[in-house]
C-alpha cells in the first residue's frame, strides 16, 4: 500500500478537529462549592492551582499514612482538600501547615480500594462502572440502562454488602459504549476516532495517541476519508489496563504541533501531561461534538463494556458522543489529562464520560508529549483561549454544511466533514500551519 507523505503545514494535525464550534466561551472559571465541614479551615488555607493537587497531595499522603483519605480540589476557593481518618491533631496541623484544607472523613483510603476489590469480584457486570469519589468520600457506582433484573439485583446487594456510607449507585439512562463510529478527525477502513495528542515515540519518530479501541480496531489511520494512510498502529491497550494506542506517522519527517484544536483558527499550546483531580475544571475536545467543559468527578474508574472491562480511568461530567473517541481531555493551561474513551448518553442529555489518564498511556507506551512543532510555517500561532469570544456555550458539528451534514451513507457526514471551506479534498491544510476546520 502506497504512502503519502504529510505536507508540514498540513502534518500540524491538532488534537480533536471538529467542523464547527460554538463553544470557545467555555474557558472561563466554573464555580464549585467547597464541601468541607470546617469555615475556620478554609480561612486560613493558601490558594492553589488545580494542577498543584496531585504533587501536595502525593506530599501529604506520604506524610500522614494511613490518616491520609484522598483530596479533591475546590475550585471556587481555589483549594485542595484533604480527606483524613480519625481526629489527630498533628495530622490536622500538618495539613494546615502545608497550606491545605483537612476534611474529616469516614472511609479510609484501604476501606475504599477493598470496597472497589469486592465490586470487581463480585459485579463485573457489562454497563456498570464504579470510581472513588473523595468529594463524598465514597465509591460512586453506576448502572446503565441495560442493568436489569438479576443483574441489577447483585450490584445493588452487593454494594449493600459493603456497608453504610461506602458506596452508593445512580441510574444512567444511557448504555456505556465506546464512542468509536461517527466524528471526522481520523479515518480508518470504515471507522472514524479523533486524535489526542502528538507525541514522541519511544524511538524519535513522531506520532499520536489516540483511543485503545480505536487502535484494536483499525491498524492504519488517514486525515481524510477515503485517503491514503499517514499512520500506522504501533501498540494498543483495550480492554485491560487502560484504553490507549500510539500511532506512528509513515513519515518521519513529519512535524505535528503540540496543541489541540479548539475551532475559530484558535488552538490551545499543550506543554505537559498532568494527573486529573477531582473538582478540576476540564475541556473535551472531539471531532464530533467539539468542545464542552465540565468536571473531573473520580478517579481509577472501572469501566464494564460490552467488550471487556478497563480500568484506570478518570470519570467526569464532560459529555461526548460517537466519534469521540480518542480525542483531547485538557486543561485551560495546556495540561493533557486524558483521551476519551466512552460512556453514556450523548451532548443533548448528558451522561458520565471516561477517559484513559495521558500521563499512564505516556509510560505505557514509552513516549513523550510533543511531536515538533510548526514554528516554521507563516502564521501559525497559538492563540490565548481567554481571548476566545463568547458564544451560545454549546458546541456542534455544522448541521447546516451541505457537505458537514451528520447524516447519509457514509460514515456520519460527507467527506467534507473533516475539511475546510474551499478544501474539496477533505483534507485538514488550511495552508495557515496550524489545524482550521471551520465550516
Amino acid at each position: 500500500m502506497s504512502h503519502k507523505r504529510i505536507p508540514k503545514r498540513k502534518a500540524a494535525i491538532a488534537a480533536g478537529s471538529v467542523a464547527a464550534l460554538g463553544a470557545a466561551a467555555l474557558f472561563l472559571p466554573n464555580a464549585m462549592a467547597s464541601q468541607t465541614d470546617s469555615d475556620d479551615a478554609t480561612a486560613s488555607a493558601k490558594t492553589f492551582k488545580a494542577g498543584d493537587v496531585s504533587d501536595l497531595a502525593s506530599q501529604l499522603a506520604s506524610q500522614l499514612g494511613d490518616a491520609f483519605a484522598g483530596s479533591y480540589y475546590d475550585a471556587a476557593n481555589q483549594q485542595i482538600i484533604i480527606n483524613v481518618v480519625g481526629d489527630n491533631s498533628n495530622v490536622i496541623n500538618e495539613i494546615r501547615a502545608a497550606g491545605a484544607v483537612p476534611n474529616q472523613v469516614q472511609n479510609s483510603t484501604d476501606a475504599l480500594e477493598n470496597a472497589a476489590a469486592t465490586l470487581k469480584a463480585d459485579a463485573t457486570i457489562p454497563g456498570t462502572a464504579w470510581s472513588v469519589d473523595p468529594k463524598t468520600n465514597e465509591i460512586r457506582v453506576t448502572a446503565d440502562s441495560t442493568v436489569t433484573g438479576t443483574s441489577w439485583d447483585t450490584l445493588e446487594s452487593t454494594v449493600e454488602g459493603l456497608g453504610s456510607g461506602v458506596a452508593t449507585i445512580t441510574k444512567s439512562a444511557g448504555t456505556f459504549k465506546t464512542f468509536v463510529d461517527g466524528g471526522d478527525a481520523i479515518f480508518g477502513d470504515g471507522v472514524r476516532c479523533s486524535l489526542g495528542f502528538n507525541v514522541t515515540a519511544g524511538d524519535g519518530t513522531p506520532a499520536f495517541l489516540t483511543a485503545g479501541h480505536c487502535g484494536v480496531a483499525v491498524t492504519e489511520w488517514s486525515d481524510a476519508q477515503n485517503g491514503e494512510p499517514i499512520a500506522t498502529v504501533d501498540q494498543a491497550t483495550f480492554p485491560g489496563d487502560g484504553d490507549f494506542a500510539l500511532v506512528k506517522y509513515d513519515d518521519p519527517a513529519t512535524v505535528a504541533a503540540s496543541a489541540v484544536n479548539i475551532g475559530d483558527g484558535q488552538t490551545v499550546e499543550i506543554t505537559q501531561a498532568a494527573e486529573a483531580a477531582v473538582g478540576q475544571q476540564v475541556f473535551r475536545m472531539g471531532s464530533t461534538t467539539g468542545l464542552f467543559d465540565g468536571n473531573v468527578l473520580g478517579l481509577d474508574a472501572t469501566v464494564n463494556y460490552p467488550e471487556g472491562t478497563v480500568t484506570g480511568l478518570i470519570q467526569t461530567d464532560v459529555c461526548a458522543e460517537p466519534g469521540d473517541s480518542g480525542g483531547s481531555l485538557f486543561t485551560q493551561d495546556g495540561s493533557a489529562i486524558g483521551l476519551t474513551s466512552g460512556g453514556s448518553g450523548d451532548c443533548t442529555v448528558g451522561g458520565e464520560t471516561f477517559f484513559q489518564p495521558v500521563t499512564t498511556a505516556l509510560e505505557a507506551v514509552g513516549a513523550t508529549l510533543g511531536a515538533g512543532d510548526a514554528a516554521g510555517d507563516d502564521g501559525a500561532g497559538v492563540e490565548d483561549p481567554g481571548a476566545v469570544e463568547p458564544s451560545d456555550g454549546a458546541s456542534a458539528p455544522a448541521a447546516g454544511d451541505e457537505e458537514a451534514g451528520a447524516g447519509g451513507d457514509e460514515l456520519g457526514g460527507a467527506e467534507g466533514q473533516s475539511g475546510n471551506a474551499g478544501d474539496g479534498d477533505g483534507g485538514l491544510d488550511d495552508g495557515s500551519g496550524l489545524v482550521n476546520i471551520n465550516p
